[in-house]
């Protein structure tokens, strides 16, 4: 098929075509996998289906490597809405795009070095000392590699992938179209308050200099204390496509749930987790609002939390802050009242909505705030606290009663809570909430 017939005569970027190719070939994979008529069934949806189409891993396999050379739009979705995988999405969607997490496809040297030329200079080299060919990291926008300046500064450059920020329209609308071919959200539900959030903040994660201005920000807020560390910007190396700032070593958070680590230092850096959350919202009113695990690190020998990646960092207007401060507090001492109020308030749910649907919501509410009514200590390993919500809430949406997402802003405020208790819950820590919710309620 020739690049006109591809595009209705239009001329199309290279890196245009590939991503259009890729979607195209993850489609044929998706159909070759399940068939025709699973297509139709998953775009349908499975609930209440005797016996619901499933992806073979292989078909799986192939439709995810395919997705992943989208890069930033199939990433930001799967981060957003596959941090545990069960809570909201299907079966076969929770997998999909609990796959692409961490899969985006790396440049090629023979897409970097054009790329480093046209940012830094023809003579770029002669500004480093050295420079890792092999990026350290990866994000839905672009991939992270190391360099050491000739004045001796070890920084880390975050370079954005070629062609993703003119991409993110087309991408979301693909991925809305992917959305309806696998049925990504039970029956009922609008997944384009979502999507439109989505492409929002990949727009705003684009925009380098936007978040070079939050880092400095954030790292003001935070300033140099024991327990969180923000690198620092170095503007002389940031570009629009290059974002440089210091390199700082550290595990990936997620890592400390291994056995060779100890209890001491999963429960400090869950606890931190939390209270930096409670900080943004309830002190900064500024809160990075990408809740993937890969946004921080722990330094074992310090017993710091080191915070990455402020692209998605969104002030938090006063009513939002008020409102979350009124659920917590209702959700506490159990008032339905109350928390019925808050929701309202919040945008989860509506005065019209039927009672039946309103007294299944406050139950979930009450059952998911149990940590925090918890005396002392909460020990997210031997709870079963995630079970019981997931079953229960999969009936719910299955049922349809959660047909309503609420305000977008206050739901990715929501999912940013939602990731620290996964995180929780992976490192199996004991965290005392009502303690570190005490000096804002």
């Amino acid at each position: 098929m020739t690049q006109a017939s591809l595009t209705g005569g239009r001329a199309v970027p290279s890196s245009r075509l590939n991503r259009l190719w890729h979607l195209g070939r993850a489609t044929t994979d998706l159909a070759a996998g399940i068939g025709v008529r699973g297509l139709i069934d998953l775009a349908r949806g499975s609930d209440g289906a005797s016996n619901p189409t499933q992806l073979s891993p292989a078909a799986l396999q192939r439709f995810t490597s395919r997705l992943a050379h989208m890069r930033g739009a199939v990433m930001k979705m799967g981060q957003l809405m596959s941090m545990d995988g069960s809570d909201v999405l299907t079966p076969e969607a929770a997998a999909i795009l609990g796959t692409l997490c961490n899969r985006a496809e790396p440049m090629p040297l023979s897409q970097l070095a054009p790329l480093l030329e046209a940012e830094y200079g023809k003579d770029w080299n002669r500004r480093f000392r050295r420079f890792g060919f092999t990026p350290v990291a990866a994000a839905s926008i672009g991939q992270v590699h190391r360099a050491q300046t000739t004045d001796g500064r070890d920084l880390a450059l975050k370079i954005q992938f070629p062609g993703v920020r003119e991409s993110i329209d087309s991408d979301m609308d693909n991925l809305a179209f992917i959305s309806r071919a696998i049925g990504m959200m039970p029956k009922g539900m609008d997944l384009q308050p979502m999507l439109a959030e989505a492409r929002r903040q990949l727009h705003q994660e684009a925009d380098y200099g936007a978040e070079a201005n939050a880092l400095e920000t954030y790292r003001g807020l935070v300033g140099d204390g024991t327990d969180f560390f923000v690198p620092a910007m170095h503007r002389d190396f940031s570009t629009g496509r290059i974002l440089a700032m210091d390199f700082v070593e550290g595990i990936a958070i997620d890592r400390l749930a291994a056995p060779e680590f100890t209890r001491h230092d999963r429960d400090r850096a869950a606890n931190l987790v939390m209270e930096i959350v409670l900080l943004e919202l309830f002190k900064f009113s500024l809160v990075q609002t990408d809740p993937n695990f890969g946004n921080f690190l722990y330094q074992v020998d310090s017993g710091r939390v080191v915070l990455l990646d402020f692209g998605s960092t969104h002030p938090v207007p006063p009513a939002i802050v008020s409102g979350y401060r009124d659920l917590i507090r209702a959700a506490m001492v159990e008032d339905r009242a109350a928390m019925y109020r808050s929701a309202i308030a919040l945008g989860f749910a509506r005065e019209d909505t039927p009672p039946e649907q309103t007294e299944a919501m406050l139950d979930l509410m009450r059952l998911s705030s149990e940590m925090m009514r918890h005396q002392g200590p909460y020990d997210f390993g031997a709870s079963d606290l995630f079970k019981r919500i997931y079953e229960r809430g999969r009936q719910l949406h299955e049922e349809g009663a959660f047909s309503q997402l609420p305000d977008p802003s206050s739901m990715f405020l929501y999912r940013k809570f939602l990731g620290a208790f996964m995180l929780c819950r992976r490192l199996r820590a004991r965290v005392d909430l009502p303690r570190l919710l005490e000096p804002y309620l």
